[in-house]
């Protein structure tokens, strides 16, 4: 500390710096460093010289605590996430740090409070005064009059308090003093009451000090508040001014547009041919034009010119006029949520609408996510607190929560209609994960779902684990009106320390029946953040591409990543329908957790903005956007219940006809949704070591078969224990309701059904399952 070669100003001043010694860790232990105490903010730098380009850190004064660990020791932390261990060269240099700092806490905290209440004095109940009247003016600067002065008065009672508590304890020590003997402690006495007089005489500076402020603020602010006061006056004036203005011209437009209106409603009174006020009003709905979204990542959408309302009558698609079909399509998006909640309320079967409510275990989450970092994520022993009470493939299954959109889409007579609609199926299904941050189960290999809403929706689900590692799921929906889904997904998922990033791999199909149009598309990554310190919250990001393989129509949808500093809405879906050669024939635009409208581009262009990499943006003119689906609100109570939508609560019910390996028979599970997590736990612990015992087995037999028929090739034994070779084809596991072949569109190898399942099931004849459970 060499305090003596650098003057530092008295406690009271605006700055106060310093040389102090600041801990930095166990093997550089305490490092001097320059401290600047300015304006409620505590910075620090490793020399003088880094003042003007670089802080090394700041805490704020106003939230912090300020306690001393012994004669130089002190220590300033804001609540944990900054702490300062500081130590001073002597007490009494301490002592003015302490001094310092308390009162330029007193005072940040003050500063604060009263910039929470700056709008107390302008409270609605003030009556307005004009411009040219100064009651109000002077009523102003009287309250801010007595704010400063306040505050100083509050310094001084600080400066009055610290001097009260060092004259305290003065007169302790100079009582001790007299009561001491002349021993050999005489001279550390007389030494501390040196000390103790040094602060009190600094104490007293600092209040000298405060009140000199004091006085010089009062003399120099008459000329201040006067500027600042008529600078409002002046501000005032000219608002009032601006307003008057805008008045006049919008009572100047106001009787332009009546006088029009009348006009045009005394030339269609005397045609004869011209429509009703009834049709007028429509054709008024009508030429409403799309709203241009604000900084589109890749194009920009505007109104399209109104003679491009006169031309689309007679284009098919969502216009003002088309054929019946049409027409009761187009009107379908809007009607959408009102005509789902009816479907599910008229059931031939009652399903539930509630689950036990999720129970409140605390869990030391780093302990167990400490050993995980890099690893993949279905590899991981994980306790059933993570979990939510259902499987991975019944959140496939999910997928189908608006299956109402497939219903439209195979309706639609234009396939670039109909990719509207698969587009939009593609982005519901991820607004079911927004706020559920638990994870499935993972199926066990051979575990099956079925979904079975033929009778209320017209469709037939079913799911089947056919790997394990790596982890996949084959699914299979065959509906009565007119539209199949197939996909087979396999998850990668990596913990990176803060955040989970959980990998889609594979290829989601629709076929639909009437037009033998053939659409694939894949699924993005979903990001969960805040894994160890945090609210979880879950991202869905990356760009899919919805192909029509029949006719080369394709959509191009952009889910744009949560940025802190973007000015769009947070999670946000873009998308362009493009024909065979590259023509934009509609714009999609929303929000996966949300909903999605649609419009009609009527002209396209090169220009607008210049994007972040020089390419020039697409303007496409586009018609009134439609809505063409919403995310259906959270049954009540949804919170408790793992934030469940309706269909998700139905999922997990138990059904009689089931297959044995059906993941409503999986015990593990049902114990977790009953609230039993510690029996689930036990449980898991019983199937996961069933399922290794049963995989070591069939590795076994594959071995001897290959034995058998190759002889001279030789299998060594650790092959049959190594981790490393248990994906290896040792394993001759097949699924028992999909087979493995290659797909003629994408050209991978993906298991598709084979049939036989319900069947099985009108018969009840499960011999062929295994017994996984």
């Amino acid at each position: 500390m060499s305090e003596q070669k650098t003057p530092t100003p008295t406690p009271a001043g605006d700055t106060y710096k310093g040389w102090v010694f600041k801990w930095t860790n166990y093997i550089k232990g305490y490092q001097r460093r320059w401290f600047v105490l300015s304006n409620g903010l505590l910075s620090y730098y490793r020399t003088q010289a880094e003042m003007g380009h670089t802080c090394r850190g700041t805490i704020n004064l106003a939230t912090a605590n300020i306690t001393v660990d012994d004669a130089c020791n002190f220590v300033i932390s804001n609540g944990g996430a900054q702490t300062y261990h500081l130590k001073a060269s002597c007490e009494v240099e301490r002592q003015r740090w302490i001094t310092a700092l308390e009162l330029a806490k007193a005072k940040a905290a003050r500063m604060q409070a009263e910039s929470d209440d700056s709008g107390d004095d302008f409270s609605p109940s003030s009556p307005p005064v004009a411009p040219g009247q100064g009651g109000g003016s002077q009523n102003s600067e009287v309250q801010s009059a007595l704010r400063t002065l306040g505050s100083k008065v509050e310094d001084l009672s600080t400066c009055n308090d610290l001097i009260s508590k060092h004259g305290s304890a003065l007169q302790r020590s100079l009582s001790e003093l007299d009561s001491l003997r002349l021993t050999g402690e005489a001279g550390d006495k007389i030494r501390q009451v040196t000390e103790r007089a040094t602060l009190f005489r600094i104490t007293s500076n600092a209040m000298i000090n405060a009140c000199r402020d004091f006085l010089s603020l009062a003399q120099a602010h008459s000329k201040r508040w006067q500027k600042a006061l008529q600078a409002e006056r002046d501000q005032r004036v000219r608002l009032e001014e601006t307003l008057e203005q805008l008045a006049k011209q919008h009572n100047h437009l106001e009787r332009a547009f009546r006088g029009a209106a009348q006009a045009n409603a005394s030339s269609d009174n005397k045609s004869a041919a011209g429509p009703g006020k009834g049709e007028a009003s429509d054709e008024d709905d009508d030429n409403e034009f799309f709203d241009a979204m604000e900084e589109a990542p890749e194009f920009i959408t505007v109104p399209a010119d109104p003679q491009f309302h006169k031309s689309s009558s007679n284009v098919s698609g969502f216009n003002s006029e088309m054929c019946p079909d049409d027409q009761s399509l187009n009107e379908e998006p809007l009607a959408m949520n009102q005509e789902s909640p009816s479907q599910e309320l008229v059931p031939l079967k009652k399903r539930r609408a509630r689950i036990p409510d999720k129970p409140n275990y605390s869990l030391n989450l780093w302990s167990i996510m400490k050993n995980c970092i890099g690893k993949e994520l279905s590899k991981i022993p994980m306790p059933v607190n993570f979990n939510e009470p259902i499987s991975m493939l019944q959140r496939l299954s999910e997928d189908l929560e608006y299956h109402e959109l497939l219903d439209k889409a195979a309706k639609c007579h234009s396939s670039l209609e109909q990719m509207c609609y698969v587009a939009a199926f593609c982005v519901s299904a991820y607004s079911t994960t927004v706020y559920r941050t638990g994870k499935p189960f993972n199926p066990l290999l051979g575990e099956t779902y079925e979904l079975d809403r033929q009778r209320e929706s017209g469709y037939r689900s079913l799911c089947e684990q056919v790997s394990h590692h790596p982890p996949a799921a084959a699914h299979h929906v065959i509906s009565d009106r007119g539209w199949t889904l197939r996909q087979e997904i396999t998850v990668a998922s990596k913990f990176r320390g803060k955040y989970l990033s959980i990998m889609p791999l594979g290829t989601i199909h629709a076929i639909f029946e009437k037009s033998n149009n053939h659409y694939t598309w894949k699924k993005v990554n979903t990001t969960v953040h805040n894994i160890i310190v945090g609210k979880l919250w879950i991202d869905q990001s990356g760009e899919i591409d919805v192909v029509n393989h029949t006719t080369g129509d394709r959509c191009h949808l952009k889910f744009a990543p949560y940025s802190y500093f973007s000015r769009d809405v947070a999670r946000k879906v873009t998308g362009v329908v493009m024909d065979k050669d590259g023509k934009a024939h509609y714009v999609l635009s929303g929000t996966w957790d949300e909903k999605m409208e649609f419009s009609r581009v009527m002209q396209s262009s090169r220009g607008g903005e210049n994007g972040t990499e020089g390419k020039q943006k697409t303007v496409y003119q586009t018609l009134k956007a439609r809505e063409v689906w919403r995310r259906n609100p959270l049954p009540e109570g949804a919170e408790t219940m793992y934030y469940f939508t309706a269909l998700a609560l139905t999922l997990n019910e138990p059904e009689e006809g089931v297959a044995p390996t059906d993941s409503r028979r999986r015990p593990d599970q049902r114990l977790m949704e009953d609230g039993r997590w510690d029996e689930a736990n036990a449980e898991k612990q019983r199937l996961e070591e069933k399922q290794r015992i049963a995989r070591r087995e069939r590795e076994r037999e594959a071995v001897s078969q290959r034995t058998s028929s190759q002889s001279e090739e030789a299998i060594d034994e650790d092959s049959l224990t190594d981790p490393s070779l248990k994906s290896a084809p040792h394993d001759n596991y097949q699924a028992l309701w999909f087979e493995q072949c290659e797909d003629r569109i994408t050209g991978e190898q993906v298991h598709i059904y084979k049939g036989g399942y319900w069947e099985a099931k009108d018969q009840g004849s499960w011999e062929n399952c295994p017994n996984i459970f």
